[in-house]
Parts: C-alpha cells; sequence; structure tokens
C-alpha cells in the first residue's frame, strides 16, 4: 500500500499573544489518500483554519509548531526555503476562505493565474501561459475573456472560482479548499463546491476540505474529521459521522441541519449552551463536557483520548456506545 498523500501527525500549534500561549491545535492527526476528499468540521475557533495554514506553513511567526506534516513523505515544517517554495501550487495549493481579500485589486485575474504557472514553469512561454490560463477559466465555468477582468469587476462567486483556477493551475496532487464558499449564497456555494470537487474527482488528485457545516462535508467527502478546542473528536466514513455520530459534540453538529423529507427533524431541539473554551483557559477534563448534555462525573478527570471503533471510525468519548437519553439544549 503506498503512502498517503498528506499525513499530519501529533501536530500541535500554539500562537504567543499578549494574555500567554494560545494552542490553537493540540496533538491532531489527519490522513489524506491521493484521489480522496477529507473533511474537516468544527465551530470557529476549532483549530480547524490554523490546521490548514500548516499544511503549507503559512503560520505567522508567532506560531509554535511541532510534530509532522508530511506531503509525499517529506516534512513540510523541516523543509528549507527552496524546497518549501517548490512544493506550494506545484505540489500542494490552497483555496482561501476570503476571495475578496486573497486576490489583488491592481492586477487583471489572469496575471494572478498566470503567476504560479511564470513561476514554476517559466519555460512554457507566454502564448502557452495565456493559452492555460484560457482552460482553466473554462474549466472553472468562466468566459476565458474573464481573464482582463479586475476582482471588482467579478461577484463573489466568480472571484472564488478564479481562486480555485489559481489554486488548480500548476496541477498540484493536494489542495487544501478553507472555507471556499464563505460569505456566498446557498446556490452560489452550490455551484462553486460542483466545480471544485468534480475538478478534484477528474484529475484524481487529494482535497483537504474545512468547513462549519457538516451537512456539506458529508455530502462532498470520503471522510471526516470533527475538531472541538484543538482536538480531534471524532472520525470516520463522513455518511457515517453525519448519519450515526458518536461523540455528543458531532451530534450536535449534525443535529443543526434539517433532514429534508424528516417531518420530525423539522422539530429536533438543537443548539449547543455557551460558547467554546478559551484556548488560554481550557477546563478540565473533557473540553466539551460543560457543553454536553451527556456530562457526567467520568468525563472530568482526564481528557479522553481518540479511541478506535469498528468500520474504521474513532471518537474521544468515554460514553460512547451507552444509551443516549439525552436532547441537546435548544
Amino acid at each position: 500500500m503506498s503512502d498517503p498523500l498528506l499525513a499530519i501527525r501529533d501536530l500541535h500549534v500554539t500562537y504567543a499573544t499578549g494574555d500567554g500561549p494560545l494552542p490553537a491545535v493540540r496533538g491532531v492527526d489527519v490522513t489524506v489518500d491521493r484521489g480522496q476528499i477529507v473533511g474537516v468540521a468544527g465551530e470557529s475557533g476549532c483549530g480547524k483554519s490554523t490546521l490548514a495554514s500548516t499544511v503549507l506553513r503559512l503560520q505567522p511567526p508567532s506560531a509554535q509548531v511541532s510534530g509532522e506534516v508530511l506531503v509525499n513523505g517529506r516534512d513540510v515544517l523541516t523543509m528549507r526555503w527552496g524546497e518549501l517554495r517548490a512544493v506550494r501550487w506545484a505540489g500542494a495549493s490552497i483555496v482561501f476562505q476570503g476571495a475578496l481579500h486573497s486576490l489583488n485589486p491592481v492586477h487583471r485575474v489572469g496575471t494572478q493565474i498566470a503567476e504560479p504557472l511564470r513561476i514554476h514553469q517559466p519555460t512554457l512561454g507566454e502564448a502557452r501561459i495565456r493559452g492555460r490560463v484560457a482552460e482553466l477559466l473554462d474549466q472553472v465555468g468562466l468566459d476565458p475573456d474573464r481573464a482582463r477582468s479586475y476582482p471588482h469587476q467579478l461577484s463573489g462567486g466568480q472571484k472564488q472560482r478564479i481562486m480555485i483556477a489559481m489554486a488548480l493551475a500548476c496541477d498540484p496532487e493536494l489542495v487544501v479548499a478553507d472555507e471556499p464558499t464563505t460569505a456566498l449564497d446557498v446556490m452560489v456555494q452550490a455551484q462553486v463546491l460542483d466545480v471544485l470537487t468534480e475538478l478534484v474527482r477528474r484529475r484524481g488528485v487529494g482535497m483537504m476540505m474545512i468547513s462549519h457545516d457538516l451537512s456539506v462535508l458529508a455530502h462532498l467527502c470520503d471522510r471526516i474529521t470533527v475538531m472541538y478546542a484543538g482536538r480531534v473528536v471524532e472520525e470516520g466514513a463522513a455518511e457515517q459521522v453525519f448519519a450515526r455520530p458518536l461523540h455528543p459534540y458531532a451530534g450536535a453538529l449534525s443535529a443543526a441541519f434539517p433532514r429534508i423529507g424528516d417531518p420530525a427533524a423539522r422539530f429536533a431541539p438543537s443548539g449547543l449552551p455557551g460558547d467554546p473554551p478559551d484556548p488560554r483557559n481550557l477546563p478540565g477534563g473533557c473540553s466539551f463536557a460543560p457543553r454536553c448534555p451527556r456530562a457526567a462525573d467520568v468525563c472530568l478527570p482526564a481528557e479522553p483520548e481518540l479511541t478506535p471503533y469498528a468500520e474504521g471510525r474513532a471518537a474521544a468519548c468515554v460514553r460512547v456506545g451507552e444509551p443516549d437519553t439525552t436532547e441537546v439544549a435548544s
């Protein structure tokens, strides 16, 4: 069996702040194989965007990072600058969550799509680069003439498609999509996600998709990793995690989205009391216990480890398998 395309092992990322160290990612493991889409879900502040940025070593200088981020068996965290520059865009690329802030407003979008090509494939020549830009625009559903447009002349969905075209320009083996449909309306979200996943499937590359929307990930992904307070609390096949979650937090994320055609889902309680914990002041024991409707004394002595279960699933909850007689607070 070949090595995974992406293997994140025991990753820790801590930011230095004026109020003390802030642990954003705490001992996370994620694996992405070729041709596979792996989703990472969780509320804002759970560490998923930090995880995404660390894959290409884009974290700020204040971050203290340990662990391994292996792309094709090579650790991104230990690469010298020249090696890292060769991996970015060509070996692995990222679609950022805010196209409005990621595109340069004073350059035409065609120039911006061409930039990674000029860096990584300098022998192509300008005519072939222009042809490649036109091809990429067509693949993401835009008129090639849009290459002459500036970002402010495009809609939100069109700008996000430009970001996808940039990410795919150099035929990377791995694509990281960090909430690529943020601030888009529902119809445009569906179009952008269809474009991204179709291109990834067609090219046979791997993708890590970051989102707070578990229902979207269940539809698009092969596997899902659920994060809370910087740790993985559940992972498994996408449909199983969404339909039959093991961890109460994954269950709350799933319950937040009604099932079409299920009248009972319209009246089911959803939501969680309270807010995610401050990473600088985590509670003792299970970090989710203060918000968990099933919390008990057994949850408090120590933070539960991610434990394997049947069908390739895992959860960090000591009460997995016990009858669930509680309801999530509304």
